[in-house]
């Protein structure tokens, strides 16, 4: 299949953008996710980074629908990490890498979000297939059953619908039925439309500004919605208990040495993690915000 110039381009752009943001979802403290700091849950940064390094090819291969670019990319992470590392994260991008494939053009944040919306549209059953299978590979932690279009059995419906279906229980779902509107709306609310995220230095080190940017936006999602990923394994108290922090988080994230400084920030990673608390669905939005941030970020 012959692919134009601006639109190899703008697929490369894309993939790129997403590499930095799963670069970002490890290199940046997120008390009960992995991170070079403070590896968790029989996971490190490492594994992460490998299996985004992975993922990049297929989920932004030209032409391919979303189910087809869930399939592959979640085959090559287990592959790489020989585990769920980011079948979320696969999820959420998907969408965004075929509405870049399709309207290369659409950099501005309105018209990015029409183009997503233009592909949740679109959505069908093979779509679904390749979703499933995905899902089912991944074995995501405390998924259990369904008792309609269990990922377990061949679906019926269309993916979108599919995803309406479990929107009650889990948060991508639920931006899969609603649309994207949500990641986009904090995104302008969090990043300066000017920003960028370069790659990092040469040691590694991100700079305070993209730390203290990605923590707020971190902790606003996870102060805002109960993780899905809290709630099937250990349930709605939990899960607002961990909400109830990240607020208190949240309104000190812009302080001077940001809260990275402060000892009881750490304490509370390492707290969540020897608890096996993971807000894993609040770490797969932020990664699919980021990536946003990234495409809509004024040159």
């Amino acid at each position: 299949m012959a692919v134009s110039r601006t639109r190899q381009r703008a697929n490369e752009r894309a993939k790129a953008c997403f590499l930095r943001a799963c670069e970002l979802d490890v290199a940046v403290r997120k008390p009960g996710n992995v991170s070079v700091a403070s590896a968790g849950h029989g996971m490190t940064a490492e594994s992460f980074l490998a299996s985004a390094k992975a993922a990049a090819a297929p989920l932004f291969q030209p032409g391919d629908r979303v189910g087809e670019r869930v399939e592959a990319a979640v085959q090559a992470s287990w592959a790489a990490a020989g585990c769920n590392t980011n079948l979320g994260i696969v999820l959420l991008c998907a969408p965004v890498a075929r509405a870049v494939d399709l309207r290369p053009d659409a950099t501005a944040p309105a018209d990015l979000r029409e183009a997503i919306d233009g592909v949740l549209h679109e959505l069908d059953l093979e779509d679904a297939q390749g979703a499933f299978r995905a899902i089912a590979q991944a074995r995501p932690g405390g998924l259990g059953t369904a008792p309609d279009q269990d990922v377990n059995q061949p679906p019926s419906v269309d993916l979108r619908t599919a995803m309406g279906m479990a929107a009650r229980r889990d948060s991508i779902a639920r931006l899969y039925r609603d649309g994207y509107g949500p990641l986009f709306e904090l995104v302008a609310a969090v990043f300066d439309p000017g920003s960028s995220f370069g790659p990092a230095s040469a040691d590694g080190i991100v700079d305070a500004e993209t730390v203290t940017a990605v923590q707020r936006l971190y902790l606003a999602l996870l102060g805002s919605v109960a993780d899905s990923h809290i709630v099937r394994i250990h349930g709605e108290a939990v899960a607002h208990t961990v909400m109830a922090a990240a607020q208190r988080w949240q309104r000190q994230v812009g302080r001077p040495g940001g809260v990275d400084s402060d000892p009881d920030f750490a304490a509370w990673d390492a707290s969540l993690k020897a608890e096996r608390i993971n807000p894993g669905t609040t770490a797969d939005m932020t990664v699919a915000a980021l990536l946003i941030a990234g495409l809509t970020a004024r040159p």
